[in-house]
């Protein structure tokens, strides 16, 4: 039977009501035990590197995440982390990241009712995510959520209440559960099931991914709103290395009278830090050359585009390129490599 490592964090699947409100108090056991049918899918592990509300998660706790997985890496065959929802996309965006091409699977989830509530989604994610880390075929970061697949770079929570809560941006599921059954193509309707004779994900077990331990924290995103001024750069300049700029539709950025954004964004990136042009539209991304209030920024050097990236992986690849790189150039290239689907190639 295969091993998976069940990593809980917290969030609203650990919580547990008291005259505050909900916050985290299970344990990865007590929640487990809430789904006994576990038992017959896997040999269950568990660690609890922290239980906290994943409002309070931040990049340091994302890197003892991937502590965690990296000591138990050989000793598993999958992984499952359990996490809040509001920030989980944020987190499969970095894990994707910090531990490239894993050829086995590590499996964000959690739900939007806690584990103890009569008519919780926890108890069926749970079972999903644990069947998808024991299915040959499954590797690298994905969010089960909801009875979907979700690339680990491409989630985003789009419902506060709802259990179907994630969405895939810019990029096909690839797999639904249904079931008991893992179907990869959702439009063939071919499904997969478990067969525990067929080799483990990573064949004979000595393949291992890429592990990364730094990140650059100096990391903020900025929404253009009407009459914003550009001026606000200067006052991100104190504490940020790298703006992601979340444009108007397809990639407009207003210039204002007495305020000039295009004078303010090219003396950004000459000081020598990182701007990072998106668009704050979900879908479909953005193309700076169809307007002219986008031309400008389209070929400047210094400018990254997040084409159909979502918000959350930019801010972790962001983070996740300065903390590697040694100059303008080396960020450059490390931002535009794809990595775990997070875009279309250039």
């Amino acid at each position: 039977m295969r091993r998976v490592l069940i990593i809980a964090t917290g969030g609203t699947i650990a919580s547990m009501q008291d005259d505050r409100g909900l916050s985290p108090q299970l344990t990865g056991a007590e929640i487990a035990a809430y789904v006994p049918q576990l038992a017959d899918v896997a040999e269950v592990g568990f660690v609890q590197p922290m239980n906290i509300d994943s409002t309070n998660m931040r990049p340091t706790d994302w890197l003892r995440i991937r502590d965690v997985i990296e000591d138990a890496y050989d000793d598993y065959d999958g992984f499952v982390v359990l996490h809040g929802t509001d920030t989980m996309a944020y987190t499969a965006a970095a894990l994707s990241y910090l531990v490239q091409d894993s050829p086995k699977p590590i499996v964000l989830t959690g739900s939007q009712q806690p584990m103890a509530n009569p008519f919780t989604d926890a108890k069926l994610n749970l079972y999903h995510s644990v069947l998808y880390a024991t299915t040959p075929g499954s590797r690298d970061v994905s969010v089960v959520f909801g009875g979907k697949v979700i690339a680990g770079t491409r989630a985003h929570k789009q419902r506060t209440m709802s259990y179907n809560a994630f969405t895939s941006v810019n990029y096909p599921l690839p797999a639904v559960i249904r079931g008991n059954r893992v179907v990869r193509d959702v439009a063939m309707g071919m499904s997969i099931t478990r067969q525990e004779d067929e080799p483990l994900p990573n064949g004979d077990g000595s393949s291992r991914p890429t592990f990364y331990r730094c990140l650059d924290e100096r990391v903020v995103v900025l929404r253009l709103t009407p009459e914003l001024q550009p001026s606000i750069l200067d006052l991100l300049s104190r504490d940020y290395q790298a703006v992601i700029l979340e444009t108007f539709g397809i990639g407009g950025i207003p210039e204002y009278e007495g305020g000039s954004w295009k004078r303010a964004i090219f003396d950004w990136v000459g000081s020598g830090r990182t701007l990072v042009l998106t668009t704050q539209v979900n879908e479909e991304g953005m193309d700076l050359g169809v307007y002219e209030v986008g031309h400008d920024y389209a070929e400047h050097p210094g400018i990254l585009k997040g084409d159909d990236m979502t918000t959350e992986a930019l801010v972790a690849k962001t983070m996740w390129a300065l903390g590697q790189a040694r100059d303008a150039d080396e960020t450059r290239e490390l931002f535009y490599r794809p990595v775990n689907h997070d875009r279309m190639p250039r």
